[in-house]
């Protein structure tokens, strides 16, 4: 039950580890959280880019007691070790760790013929098994607190295909069974897990793919918004999850895609395709 006289929207206080925190979704979720008042440890394996990130972040509000809101940790989420020490460093900075983001990911874009089991395994191993691995490392700590919030990043393409990226989607499309299970066996632990599909947002990882090319008209013929969406969009949404207001949300998958997958068959909803005067 929360305290109706809270804002339900509050995440004042809450440590948030993110993978994938330095840049695209990830990073714009690291910023949402530090200008909700929670405190938020980026990872990543490129020390270079944290160490940028963390930079941007730190100055985005004013520091407490002299310390940062906002810290870094190298982190490859196909390595054991990795993921350990990332847990182990959120808790020796700030104490404790309420809320994971797994937001590292990868694409691959290649005729479904072509891909080689090893293509399929390394993207299963960092959407997939990575995702486990910090859920499993991080839920270790939320189970002794009795309480904790796993946000899990899934994709519109665990829902509709895409063509030339199985391997990616078939990958998205498993973080909803894993989503539905820890939801369904953690609840008594006092932990939450929730997914987020984004729609199409250019990030680092998919631009060249979507960005004035054919496969974007497309997508933006049958998005009643008739535009891509914003990293900073889908940020609200992890916010809302981990926040009271969502204290009651668990299992569920969360889309935000300006309509995407409400559109069906119709007309097309991009400029040029309208008449004149519409």
């Amino acid at each position: 039950m929360t305290n109706k006289a809270c804002n339900p929207f509050d995440v004042t206080g809450p440590v948030v580890l993110i993978s994938g925190g330095a840049s695209g979704i990830g990073k714009a979720i690291a910023e949402a959280f530090i200008r909700g008042g929670a405190k938020v440890l980026v990872g990543s394996r490129t020390m270079d880019k944290v160490d940028h990130a963390v930079k941007e972040l730190s100055q985005l509000v004013e520091p407490k007691d002299g310390e940062s809101p906002a810290a870094g940790v190298a982190l490859d989420v196909t390595k054991d070790a990795s993921v350990d020490r990332a847990v182990k460093k959120a808790i020796d900075t700030f104490g404790r760790l309420d809320v994971l983001v797994n937001s590292a990911g990868v694409m691959l874009r290649k005729p479904t013929f072509d891909i080689k089991p090893e293509d399929f395994n390394n993207i299963h191993e960092t959407h997939v098994t990575g995702t486990l691995r910090l859920c499993q490392a991080a839920g270790r700590i939320m189970r002794e607190q009795h309480k904790g919030c796993i946000i899990n990043i899934a994709s519109i393409s665990s829902f509709v295909d895409l063509v030339e990226v199985a391997a990616y989607a078939a990958a998205k499309n498993a973080i909803l069974g894993l989503t539905r299970s820890l939801a369904n066996e953690w609840a008594k632990f006092g932990i939450r897990a929730n997914a987020i599909a984004p729609g199409f947002v250019p990030t680092d990882i998919n631009r060249k793919m979507i960005e004035n090319t054919d496969r974007g008209r497309r997508i933006l013929e049958h998005t009643p918004m008739a535009r891509f969406g914003s990293a900073e969009e889908i940020a609200g949404g992890a916010v809302y999850l981990a926040s009271p207001a969502g204290s009651f949300v668990n299992g569920h998958t969360l889309v935000i895609d300006g309509g995407y997958l409400a559109s069906g068959i119709g007309d097309s909803f991009a400029p040029w395709a309208r008449p004149e005067g519409a």
